[in-house]
């Protein structure tokens, strides 16, 4: 079982390995629009457990760059894979 920390008001979820970070993330006020990784509306910092991340995909290595993955994803391209992974919202 995985779990996402949100930072603003320490709630935190469990999910089960290898979900979509999205649906969650927008129960606790991260703004999405597009969904596809096009419009960044969902990027949020990452403070704790990247390695927990899914690799980015290629619509967030585009948008962010190769040195912006390593602190910032998109939401809407995420799942958790395991262990504790915490987000600023």
């Amino acid at each position: 079982m995985a779990r996402l920390i949100f930072d603003s008001t320490d709630e935190e979820q469990d999910l089960p390995d290898g979900s979509p970070c999205q649906e969650e993330c927008e129960k606790h006020g991260i703004p999405f629009a597009c969904t596809e990784g096009i419009c960044g509306t969902c990027i949020v910092p990452v403070l704790d457990g990247m390695d927990n991340l899914s690799d980015p995909t290629q619509a967030e290595l585009d948008f962010l760059g190769a040195d912006g993955v390593k602190t910032e994803r998109m939401m809407c391209q995420c799942k958790i894979k395991n262990g504790t992974v915490r987000v600023r919202n």
